[in-house]
């Protein structure tokens, strides 16, 4: 079981070090171009309903799972939903709070790295994450966000997320003598080879199995066997017993 101390702890570091980078690691380290960051926010979103074949519709309450500085969250937002905000790192929460001031209807949650448990029973219209669940070490963790998203989803709920697939890159690359000094002085980032970043494959028939347990039907996979396997799952819509 992954230590949700630990977790906290590396992301606290990783946003004090360089939030925007490690929230979308396609931003150059310590240099980012914050106008490109929101507006890739916004076209990750759109490509990730477009895939699984999802809608935010004006008024839904949506669940944003490893939201970091809400770079997801102010694109929901902007669909006019109300969007419940978690994230493990109270250093990246501090920062959303300070660069989304202006955005509504927003609660930002500080997670417990393992659940959703500040979010009450059948709640959400819709779940949404991306490029976090890769990041967790142990696979069973993922696995039990998706009884959690059973849990906080209304009967007929939605979720959209994306996991990997693909085991091979999650192992840690050897650094030569030149790279480890770039890190060291700050050139590099920190962290690459800690659990923490390098997270975990997810077992598609295990996941198939807890979402079944969990009220939830599997309606799409797109990407199955790679880093980039995005999911939809639905709470059935005649299913009102408290999933736990």
């Amino acid at each position: 079981m992954a230590d949700p101390g630990h977790m906290q702890q590396f992301w606290d570091e990783r946003a004090r070090e360089d939030a925007f980078f490690f929230v979308d690691n396609r931003l150059e380290y310590r240099n980012p171009d914050v106008e490109s960051f929101w507006a890739e926010g916004e076209s990750d979103l759109a490509a990730l309903l477009t895939l699984v074949g999802a809608a935010i519709r004006p008024q839904d309450t949506v669940v944003d799972i490893g939201c970091g500085v809400g770079r997801l969250t102010r694109a929901i937002a902007a669909q006019e939903a109300t969007v419940l905000a978690v994230d493990v790192s109270r250093e990246m929460l501090d920062r959303a709070r300070e660069l989304n001031a202006h955005v509504e209807d927003v609660t930002w949650v500080h997670g417990d790295g393992t659940s959703l448990a500040q979010i009450a029973d059948a709640t959400a219209d819709a779940c949404v994450s991306h490029v976090v669940f890769q990041h967790i070490p142990d696979p069973h963790v993922t696995l039990g966000y998706v009884r959690e998203i059973g849990r906080v989803l209304r009967p007929g709920g939605w979720a959209a997320f994306q996991v990997s697939n693909d085991p091979s890159v999650h192992r840690a690359r050897r650094l030569g003598a030149r790279d480890r000094l770039a890190v060291a002085v700050g050139r590099r980032p920190r962290g690459s080879a800690d659990p923490a970043w390098l997270g975990s494959a997810i077992d598609l028939p295990q996941l198939r199995e807890v979402a079944a347990a969990s009220g939830l039907d599997v309606e799409r996979v797109v990407g199955e066997g790679t880093q980039f396997c995005y999911i939809l799952l639905r709470r059935r819509p005649d299913d009102h017993r408290v999933v736990g």
